[in-house]
């Protein structure tokens, strides 16, 4: 079955399901490295993109964000310039109640009856203030950093906002 769409799982008010030692069958997250580019940098500058709403970012958003801001990067300052970081981590397990499609799939499905749902997948829950996404780098190549983080915020389903710091200042 194709993927359901983001805004089905992007506003939820109900309690988080993270108990994954109680959980079977949990497919683990798209995220293959949560750290990019040079870790030994000094950096200059520290940009972060920040939420600014409450919501869900489910694991395959927050992959494609760190995919397109690390190509960016690397191709426009090279990957001794800077250090991205993936600040969150897709704990919350998402369900799907999968029903059929097909004819005669109404004798086969139960509908609503016992619809706890099955594993599909995991997600971040993000609170307004929570840092998603950190590029540490120099400041000659803080637009740079901008262009990425502002890329970054096209893949995830909440609205952000970007925050630079200064080494050394707060």
């Amino acid at each position: 079955m194709p993927l359901r769409p983001a805004r089905c799982y992007t506003h939820q008010d109900k309690p988080p399901y993270t108990r994954k030692e109680y959980i079977h069958g949990i497919p683990p997250p798209k995220i293959t490295k949560f750290v990019m580019g040079n870790v030994h940098i000094e950096p200059e500058v520290i940009l972060k993109l920040v939420a600014i709403e409450k919501g869900v970012v489910r694991h395959n958003a927050l992959e494609a964000a760190r995919v397109i801001s690390h190509k960016y990067l690397a191709s426009t300052i090279g990957d001794q310039n800077y250090m991205l970081i993936i600040r969150t981590y897709p704990h919350h397990v998402l369900r799907e109640n999968k029903m059929m499609a097909f004819a005669g799939a109404d004798r086969l499905q139960d509908g609503m009856r016992l619809a706890f749902g099955k594993p599909i997948g995991t997600a971040a829950r993000v609170e307004p203030g929570t840092v998603i996404v950190e590029v540490r780098t120099y400041a000659k190549y803080i637009d740079h950093g901008k262009e990425a983080l502002r890329r970054a915020a096209s893949k995830l389903s909440v609205k952000t906002r970007i925050v630079i710091e200064e080494k050394g200042k707060k």
